[in-house]
């Protein structure tokens, strides 16, 4: 509840369906209505429900050092109990009840977390304004607390039944669709540009030509990666007429808005020809997930100008340590958060992308005015050159850096000749680092460059940009690159959905490992995303034309990004339920690790660990959310539920791998989730899958990070590394 309604919501009845819902809550746990009766209090109920819990506890002594951190780690949870969980929730409600929490879904508003109060006040005087998604969300608890509610197990048959509901972009049909549109928007684009009514002075008609050999001509420019970035649908109302006119009214009047407020709008043809038009019945609904990379929500429509940074290390001063300790040499170009790794954002046209996520984590850039799509102005100017060489002195002067992701942005938006400048200047570095080396002793050695990485959704948003040209680009680095000692050559990329698996993605991936680059994925668990069997599917599409599952992430943002949101419960539950399936058994751990350093195989490689293993995908990818504090995490446990039953989250770092000096000073960190429980599962309802399929979300509450796959390890050095660390005040 917020602080300053408390008193009224204090006074504020419950709805019928609420006090139905706790009506039933009593008549299963006749124990807790008895403790409610006896209490004079709401401090009273909470004493003799930890009470009830404890004498539960007593008997789990591993649950029971959990609950008091004795025991932490993937290890300590897997041995706890489906009725641990609950047991465990219930007296950290009641450890954390009255702590205020700032909750930036309501803008910064002060909520007060007291569940068992918001429980007593409905039980005693039909008061407190406890939602139904609360109530609900109760109901559930004490349900896994009895032993009534039970976790599903993985069932491969049916896990395989859901896969098999979610089609890829290879399948026949679905070519034949998006060849139908493809040549849908090439007619009206054509029309377009005879008209004069969008212009290119690179992509324009002879004056006596046909109409015919327009068309022809507007074939030839589709292979062209310039083609979609020139004509990329900047407009609401030109949307609709390349989709014919099939965006409802709501839709449009919601992006109109968006264009009326300055939310910047880009999606190129090529991309725009993957959603479903007049879908047969078979297609209906199975671009969903992309279509929620092109739409806007309400949502973010009405927060747009009240959007907050998210993550509190890209707040960026020169000289000034950043949210966990690192000096930066400049203020746009590096963020950092671990001290094997950089992130270069150039002075490029690599800022923009080949198109805008509707629930893109640099939204807050955009609202401000950093990031945009004007392509030309974004060219590096005759400052670049010279901002490079002090970004790679830097690097070259760090004792720990060993792996460096060029991103933006997206690191392929770069020309080829700002791309090979880039990789030339980290050539440089590793070359250097290595010379340096020479004159330090072993323990004194800073780290070398070991691992280069490109992150880009260009291979799924504009596969045309993964030219010869630039392929031939990406192996010639490697192969003077590896000379110097650098091992690893990632492309980190992001395929949403495995409708995104193209033909032309299916080859611009081809070329990628040909020219012995490795490509990981790294997917955004949208709501769309997190249906039943999707995950699994895409896992395996990837697996097919040889990408590695890398990352799952929790969506990131507050209310602007609700919509798009699918809870933290929902992210372990298909760890749990569904990936399952794909786990690599330990005895290929040294085996897979060999997968980076022979992309050119990769393919190959894949299928034959598939098949030894006997598992349909492989399961490399970690689920985890980027906190607003430093670094990735899905360690973390439910402590709290607002009264409209969005659940508040306590994350603890990774503990799995490296991190800044300055975490054990940064404690945990509280997150107040955008929706509840229901809400999400009433979503889900609305896209066709049935609730009760994932019944079992009710009881994720508390979840461990999960290994790093070894795959995706650094390889080793024959010297050791100093402990001294450079570029860091703490």
């Amino acid at each position: 509840m917020l602080k300053n309604e408390a008193k009224t919501i204090d006074k504020t009845a419950i709805s019928k369906r609420s006090q139905e819902l706790l009506e039933k809550l009593f008549q299963e746990n006749p124990e807790l209505e008895e403790i409610v009766a006896k209490s004079e209090s709401d401090e009273e109920m909470k004493s003799g429900l930890r009470d009830w819990v404890m004498i539960y506890l007593d008997t789990r002594p591993d649950a029971l050092k959990y609950y008091k951190f004795e025991t932490q780690g993937r290890h300590a949870m897997e041995k706890l109990s489906w009725q641990d969980f609950a047991a465990i929730r219930i007296l950290d409600y009641i450890d954390n009840a009255g702590k205020e929490f700032e909750d930036l879904n309501l803008r910064g508003e002060k909520i007060t977390n007291d569940p068992f109060r918001l429980l007593w006040m409905a039980a005693i005087e039909q008061t407190g304004d406890a939602t139904p998604e609360f109530m609900e969300d109760m109901m559930y608890l004490f349900r896994q607390l009895s032993g009534f509610h039970k976790k599903t197990e993985a069932d491969m048959k049916k896990i395989e039944k859901w896969m098999d509901t979610c089609p890829s972009g290879l399948e026949e049909e679905i070519v034949k669709m998006r060849k139908n549109n493809k040549e849908r928007i090439i007619k009206i684009l054509a029309d377009k540009i005879d008209k004069k009514e969008i212009k290119s002075s690179e992509f324009k008609f002879p004056e006596t030509i046909s109409d015919e050999k327009k068309v022809s001509l507007v074939h030839e420019w589709w292979n062209d990666e310039r083609f979609h970035l020139r004509f990329a649908v900047r407009n609401p109302d030109l949307l609709n007429e390349l989709l014919d006119y099939t965006i409802d009214d709501e839709t449009m009047d919601l992006l109109h808005k968006a264009e009326k407020i300055g939310i910047p709008f880009f999606v190129n043809p090529y991309y725009l020809s993957l959603l479903n038009v007049h879908a047969p019945e078979f297609a209906k609904g199975k671009d969903l997930a992309i279509r929620y990379y092109v739409f806007y929500s309400k949502q973010l429509i009405e927060e747009y100008g009240n959007i907050v940074a998210w993550e509190k290390e890209d707040e960026v001063e020169p000289g000034i340590p950043n949210a966990a300790g690192w000096i930066l040499p400049t203020k746009t170009n590096v963020h950092r958060r671990y001290p094997e790794v950089a992130i270069l954002i150039p002075d490029t046209v690599g800022r923009a992308c080949g198109g805008l996520c509707a629930s893109c984590q640099r939204m807050y850039d955009f609202q401000r005015g950093n990031l945009n799509f004007n392509l030309k102005e974004l060219e590096p100017d005759h400052l670049w050159g010279e901002k490079l060489k002090q970004i790679m002195r830097y690097w070259e002067e760090d004792s720990q850096l060993r792996d460096i992701l060029i991103t933006g942005g997206d690191a392929l938006m770069n020309s080829d000749e700002s791309l090979k400048q880039i990789l030339d200047s980290v050539y440089e570095v590793a070359l250097k680092k290595n010379k340096a080396n020479e004159n330090r002793k072993d323990g004194e050695k800073y780290a070398e460059m070991l691992r280069v990485r490109l992150g880009t959704r260009l291979p799924a948003y504009l596969p045309q940009r993964i030219t010869k040209n630039l392929t031939n680009i990406l192996a010639e680095f490697k192969a003077k690159a590896s000379a110097v000692g650098i091992k690893q050559f990632v492309i980190q990329t992001h395929f949403q959905s495995p409708m995104e698996v193209t033909p032309e993605s299916k080859e611009a991936v081809r070329r990628i490992t040909s020219a012995g680059w490795i490509i990981t994925n790294q997917l955004v668990f949208t709501a769309a995303a997190s249906r039943r069997g999707h995950t699994a599917k895409l896992r395996k599409v990837l697996n097919d034309i040889g990408v590695i599952p890398y990352y799952t992430f929790s969506v990131k943002g507050y209310k602007e990004n609700s919509y798009k949101f699918s809870t933290n419960a929902r992210a372990v539950q298909e760890q749990m339920e569904e990936k399952v399936i794909g786990i690599i058994p330990s005895k290929y751990k040294e085996r897979i690790k060999t997968f980076p350093i022979d992309a050119e195989n990769i393919v190959d490689k894949i299928d034959w660990l598939r098949k030894d293993a006997n598992i349909p995908f492989m399961a490399t990818d970690r689920n985890v959310l980027n906190l607003p504090a430093v670094g990735k995490s899905m360690t973390y446990r439910v402590i709290g539920i607002t009264q409209d039953g969005r659940r508040i989250l306590e994350f603890d770092h990774d503990h799995t791998r490296k991190h800044s000096p300055i975490i054990d000073k940064l404690g945990k960190f509280t997150i107040v989730e955008s929706k509840a429980i229901r809400t999400y599962l009433d979503q889900i309802k609305d896209m066709g899958d049935d609730p009760v399929e994932y019944e079992s979300i009710w009881g994720y509450s508390i979840s461990e990070t999960e290994p790093v796959t070894s795959i995706f390890e650094y390889p080793g050095y024959v010297f050791e590394v100093t402990d001294k660390i450079t570029n860091f005040q703490d």
